[in-house]
């Protein structure tokens, strides 16, 4: 019999949910198989199996774990020759959660209480991380919880119905038992409740919209960044579109392949010319990482997309040496797998610049957050008909305000403002975005 653990499905990953299991508990598996789908921080993805025989599944679907933690065993050929995980029939089933088999699996035996809250000194808790930080959050010892996952492990709902000790009883005219609860009986985070702002719902966070949130945080908190920003003349990229999707038309036959995928959006011509522009200034295309500047031989442009509750960030990798087209036809497919909900780790990775556009919602400039450990994040408004001088006459011209966010740790205002002005010069003579 050997283990199936928590595979690590990307270089940030410390733990995964299982979202799905593909195969079911005594079914045989083959080598290739697809075993299990697993939510990470970054992305859903399928996890196939390596291994060969009759699977028993250990972990339940909406359990989290830990990397290298074991979800499933595979053992034998024949699912009548070896015990399956669902155990005895008299078994109780597990109640859902992390770490909590599914319906059918055996019930792990619940530790006593004097060998989950005292175990010896050097003895660690077993815990799954999400239990850790609640528990940290809310004060309450790990040693005190009896756990219900696997092998006593302490998950979430212990936690949560082990309540905050320290926190003094309310009044009995405070809270009142919703119905059906038994009066003193330890109560999970409700779904709603209701408060002197009215009804107020809770709402988890999925594990993507949890990282949004440490790393946005994280932001904010260690990075000394500043802004500039600067208008863009884009006529010139307005006629050069239009000539591009002209020449689809043509190609293609007909006025309906005007937008077809081989014609670049605004957005993907400044995505070229931020990678032509971090070539020529380095610095940019850089990270900081433990007091130093780490400066990248390679040019991987991230392009934030809008997804249901998140923002997801795709990369376009060596994104200087790729035609306007190919990161055209390129960033499209990506923005399809994000909605999707099938885009991989490798495609999330890897970034070393971000560009990241409102100007579809009529936003005409914002100040966007860097997304660490990279140098700096372009904001892009939206392009509309302004007011502009021009030789002492007031035309209407379609400007674009470009807002580049930057790590004073590794960029200062002039070598800013150098690569923001490049930039709108490529943008305001686009021909070199077409070589």
């Amino acid at each position: 019999m050997s283990e199936v653990v928590m595979p690590r499905l990307s270089d940030t990953m410390e733990e995964g949910t299982i979202l799905r299991w593909l195969k079911a508990d005594g079914e045989l598996l083959a080598r290739g198989d697809e075993l299990v789908e697993i939510e990470t921080d970054k992305a859903t993805m399928t996890y196939e199996s390596d291994q060969e025989g009759v699977l028993h599944i250990i972990a339940a679907e909406g359990a989290t774990l830990a990397v290298g933690e074991p979800i499933a065993s595979v053992g034998g050929h024949d699912a009548d020759a070896h015990p399956t995980a669902a155990g005895a029939d008299s078994a109780p089933a597990t109640p859902a959660g992390d770490g909590a088999g599914p319906a059918g699996a055996r019930a792990p035996v619940a530790p006593s209480p004097a060998s989950s809250s005292a175990p010896g000194d050097g003895e660690r808790v077993r815990a799954s991380p999400l239990a850790r930080r609640i528990a940290g959050e809310r004060g309450i010892p790990l040693r005190t919880i009896a756990g219900s996952g696997p092998g006593g492990r302490i998950v979430r709902a212990d936690v949560l119905a082990a309540g905050e000790p320290s926190a003094p009883a309310p009044p009995p005219s405070a809270v009142q038992p919703p119905v059906g609860a038994a009066a003193g009986e330890p109560l999970a985070a409700p779904a709603e409740v209701s408060t002197a702002k009215g009804a107020t719902r809770e709402l988890e966070l999925t594990r993507t919209q949890q990282t949004i949130a440490r790393r946005m945080a994280e932001s904010k908190a260690t990075i000394p960044d500043f802004a500039l920003s600067i208008d863009v003349d884009m006529e010139a990229c307005v006629a050069l579109r239009g000539e591009l999707k002209a020449l689809a038309a043509s190609a293609r036959g007909g006025p309906e392949a005007i937008e077809g995928i081989d014609t670049p959006t605004y957005n993907d011509m400044v995505v070229k010319a931020c990678a032509l522009a971090l070539r020529e200034h380095p610095r940019a295309n850089a990270s900081y990482r433990d007091g130093r500047v780490q400066l990248h031989s390679r040019i991987n442009v991230g392009v934030a997309v809008a997804a249901d509750d998140a923002l997801i960030v795709p990369t376009v990798f060596d994104a200087d040496e790729k035609s306007l087209g190919e990161i055209a036809r390129e960033t499209r497919a990506l923005a399809e797998r994000v909605r999707a909900g099938t885009i991989t780790p490798p495609e999330l990775g890897g970034g070393t610049f971000t560009v990241s556009n409102l100007g579809m919602y009529g936003i005409a400039s914002f100040t966007a957050i860097i997304n660490p450990p990279q140098a700096a994040i372009l904001s892009v408004g939206a392009l509309a008909p302004r007011a502009v001088v021009r030789d002492g006459t007031v035309l209407a011209r379609n400007t674009m305000t470009i807002t580049l966010v930057c790590d004073h740790r590794i960029l200062y205002g002039a070598e800013a403002a150098q690569l923001l002005a490049r930039v709108r010069a490529l943008l305001e003579a686009p021909a070199a975005l077409t070589l």
